[in-house]
């Protein structure tokens, strides 16, 4: 997963005349008792007879990383596959694409004060679409939080050298937001930096990976991360030299062209079979553990969903599609494979919502991801499930971010809808990282995260009538841009509106 996300600058009203009967047009009493009882079966269903949690444990057992275009990633598209056929579906596909597999091999960070032999030798791993090979050496030039600001206030001395520059953000100021590394690394490029050292914020020695591209695809400078404790030495000694430090990076890595599968299994509408609810977690997980957090947790739900559907017969309206996406961590890869299939068969227009579980973990409302015309929908469905279970806290969101599988449908206009909830600090500590391993999941929270959305997941399926329709080009451009998104796209090169 890619954990930034853009909060928009707006305000959120609504007007409570006529809201009764407009939630009566959604579910009328008769359905709000049927979608009750339905919510409460799949409760009763999934607190006895979940099997996320030790399905989760066998595959981080049995299989370990889960990166995409390696032999593990390809263990893991079986495992996915067997789990699902033996839940009952009978119709599980394979949807293969090609991906360009990037694989870290050897990595060096050498830190040399300007004319001296005198170096250190610093902890480092690669991050992810650095190039093959990069034997660079380039003044050190600190760009604090990486924003486009700060980029700007060192734009004359940047062509050449090697960025310092935060992951997150450090003593963040009011209002600001940050970037995700592959956009900082791409406002590195343009400013000609010929590297990229990225200080993880979390402390404890904890090196993280990812993708520093925003495309997917190799990028012309290598980039790297080193430790919080790492970063906060390097910043001492360049205040205690006299001259300026240099960035020794020697690093090799493998790129090559592999095929990677997305996991589907389908379950047929009873009423609009044409109309379709994707409900997806990737599957995929960086290698320098076994991602149980990043996307173990979502992607386990989501086939846990798919038992809990098919162990309960339900046969909602429309069909539901649960997705099992590969290649998110190096680009979204499998799911821009998935919506460009869509397009070229001209069925975009069938998915009426998506519905991504990355990272999600013990929810507690929904998201109705800036669609201001689903709230009042999404707050009957919201109240509803608080009903069934009193613990749902029941907090409704409504803001849109990026950087995970449900950007590629997002930017096509195809209504999103996700849920709120939350990790402990010490587990989020470990994202990307080599200590992202099973012993951070909590079983209960996990089970809370397969019944509320799939609570969530029957409401949209089964509905009479969905309120929100997929975008035209004008209006998911405005869309965007209202939810403070059209910078991040711009320096990502995936805003292809010229005004």
């Amino acid at each position: 997963m890619h954990r930034t996300f853009y909060v928009p600058r707006f305000r959120l009203v609504l007007f409570c005349i006529g809201t009764a009967g407009l939630l009566t047009a959604f579910y009328p009493n008769t359905r709000s008792i049927s979608l009750e009882k339905a919510f409460s079966r799949i409760n009763e269903e999934v607190m006895q007879h979940s099997r996320a949690y030790e399905t989760l444990v066998d595959a981080s057992k049995t299989i370990g990383h889960r990166l995409t275009g390696s032999p593990n990633g390809s263990r893991a598209e079986t495992y996915a596959f067997d789990l699902l056929s033996s839940y009952g579906f009978k119709d599980v596909q394979y949807e293969p694409f090609e991906v360009e597999a990037w694989t870290r091999d050897t990595v060096t960070l050498s830190v040399v004060p300007n004319r001296s032999d005198n170096f250190r030798e610093v902890p480092v791993v690669s991050l992810a679409h650095s190039p093959v090979e990069a034997h660079i050496r380039g003044e050190i030039i600190d760009v604090g939080n990486g924003l486009e600001g700060d980029f700007a206030a060192v734009k004359d001395q940047l062509k050449g050298k090697v960025a310092l520059v935060n992951i997150g953000l450090a003593a963040p100021t009011k209002g600001a937001r940050n970037l995700h590394r592959s956009e900082k690394t791409a406002l590195a490029i343009q400013y000609g930096a010929a590297g990229v050292i990225m200080v993880n914020l979390v402390p404890g020695n904890v090196l993280l990976t990812g993708t520093a591209s925003v495309t997917g695809k190799l990028i012309p400078i290598p980039s790297v991360c080193i430790s919080y404790e790492s970063g906060q030495a390097l910043r001492a000694w360049m205040k205690e030299e006299a001259s300026p430090l240099h960035a020794v990076i020697e690093m090799t890595n493998t790129s090559r062209k592999i095929r990677a599968r997305n996991v589907i299994a389908t379950l047929k509408g009873s009423k609009y079979p044409d109309e379709k609810i994707i409900v997806g977690g990737h599957l995929d997980s960086w290698d320098l553990a076994t991602g149980a957090i990043d996307n173990g947790i979502g992607s386990f739900a989501v086939m846990d969903i798919a038992r809990t559907f098919k162990a309960l017969k339900l046969k909602p309206k429309r069909t539901i599609e649960f997705v099992l996406f590969m290649g998110e961590e190096q680009g979204l890869l499998g799911s821009r494979a998935m919506v460009d299939n869509l397009k070229k068969k001209k069925e975009l227009d069938k998915v009426r919502y998506m519905l991504n579980l990355d990272m999600t973990n013990d929810p507690t409302g929904l998201n109705a991801f800036g669609r201001s015309d689903m709230v009042p929908f999404l707050t009957n469905v919201g109240e509803t499930m608080k009903r069934v279970e009193p613990a749902f806290a029941n907090q409704m969101n409504n803001q849109a971010g990026l950087h995970s599988d449900h950007q590629p449908f997002m930017l096509e206009g195809v209504p999103v809808v996700g849920m709120n909830g939350h990790l402990a600090r010490e587990v989020l500590d470990c994202y990307h990282a080599d200590c992202d391993r099973i012993n951070l999941v909590n079983a209960d929270q996990l089970k809370n995260t397969v019944r509320y959305a799939a609570m969530l997941l029957f409401a949209l399926a089964d509905a009479d009538d969905i309120p929100t329709r997929r975008q035209t080009d004008t209006q998911t451009r405005d869309y965007l841009a209202a939810q403070g998104l059209r910078t991040p796209l711009q320096i990502a090169n995936e805003w292809r509106w010229k005004e």
